[in-house]
């Protein structure tokens, strides 16, 4: 279903609760159509903030009264099977696709964008950087969503009360995520007003991480995590190095503490993924979606391990722990 046919199934429900109205009915729109909608969502890779972000989409449409069959299916971090998925399901006719980090997004808007299917992108932290928003107040045609720009200032906030004598934070991401970069910007950017300088390191595959990893911890006080898909993906490698190195890793939302960080100042990506679901059913029931500008998320929230944190001789702050909430996991 293209946005035509949105726009002119809206318009026959419209009609018909106006009839109805004029015999003292009382359906709605949506009561009246009954449709089923065929939705598609891609997801970058797989680990738990993406699978959330799925998850929340689903409770979102389901809030919305929105009936769905939904296609999910995750690209594992390949762009080669990302890009392919994106165009099978273009081509598969589905009357909505949910692109869950930014490439997934950017493949299935590059794919689905001829076939006039919307899309809504979730979990992309610069949609105007990736293409993908016009502007935060002006979406483009055939796209919009929610964003998971990180609270990077609650991120250093957070590492300068747990360690207050640190003076570097590394960070290593991707050089072809245009989230990473963008977000890697933002660090460097804030960092001094918080003492901090930031060492960054970039890869370009999942198989350079090990040896990144090796260099970066020689090199600094802490590391923070960013939503950079190929480490989340391949984070274990990177608590590996750290943790036997006594280096502190912050992840940037509360999945990754579960696994092993130490502590997080970070989104909640349910929330993101309901957000998203929310926006689709306003565009499956003839909104525009061009009228709709992207969300960010600015709820943060601060989550800890103090099991990882002792496996790296870090004590956290009983200020902290008054304010966090706790998870317990893999240390690394």
């Amino acid at each position: 279903m293209n946005f035509k046919k949105i726009l002119t199934l809206a318009a026959a429900a419209a009609v018909s609760v106006t009839a109805l109205a004029g015999c003292g009915g009382t359906q709605t729109a949506d009561e009246t159509k009954g449709d089923t909608y065929k939705i598609a969502a891609l997801q970058y890779a797989d680990h738990p903030s993406l699978d959330n972000c799925v998850e929340g989409f689903k409770q979102g449409l389901d809030a919305e009264g929105i009936k769905y069959e939904l296609e999910a299916q995750s690209a594992k971090g390949d762009d080669s099977t990302n890009t392919q998925i994106a165009q099978q399901l273009a081509a598969s006719g589905v009357d909505l696709i949910c692109g869950v980090a930014t490439p997934s997004a950017q493949a299935c808007y590059n794919a689905g964008y001829e076939s006039g299917i919307p899309v809504i992108f979730n979990a992309v932290s610069d949609p105007v950087a990736a293409k993908l928003a016009v502007s935060e107040t002006e979406a483009m045609d055939g796209i919009t969503g929610v964003s998971d720009k990180l609270p990077v200032e609650a991120q250093l906030k957070l590492i300068r009360e747990m360690m207050p004598d640190a003076k570097t934070i590394g960070i290593l991401y991707t050089t072809s995520e245009a989230n990473s970069v963008s977000t890697i910007e933002d660090y460097k950017a804030a960092a001094p007003d918080y003492g901090f300088e930031i060492v960054e390191k970039g890869i370009t595959n999942a198989a350079e991480i090990p040896q990144a990893a090796d260099l970066l911890v020689t090199k600094v006080d802490c590391i923070s995590n960013m939503t950079d898909n190929t480490v989340v993906d391949n984070l274990p490698v990177v608590l590996e190095k750290a943790t036997a190195a006594g280096i502190p890793v912050f992840g940037s939302e509360e999945e990754q503490v579960g696994n092993g960080c130490v502590a997080s100042a970070g989104i909640d990506y349910i929330e993101l993924g309901r957000k998203a679901g929310v926006m689709a059913a306003r565009v499956l029931k003839g909104e525009d979606i061009k009228t709709i500008p992207f969300e960010t998320m600015t709820e943060s929230k601060i989550t800890i391990n103090p099991d990882a944190a002792s496996s790296v001789n870090l004590e956290i702050p009983q200020a902290i722990t008054d304010r966090a909430e706790v998870k317990t996991g893999s240390e690394g």
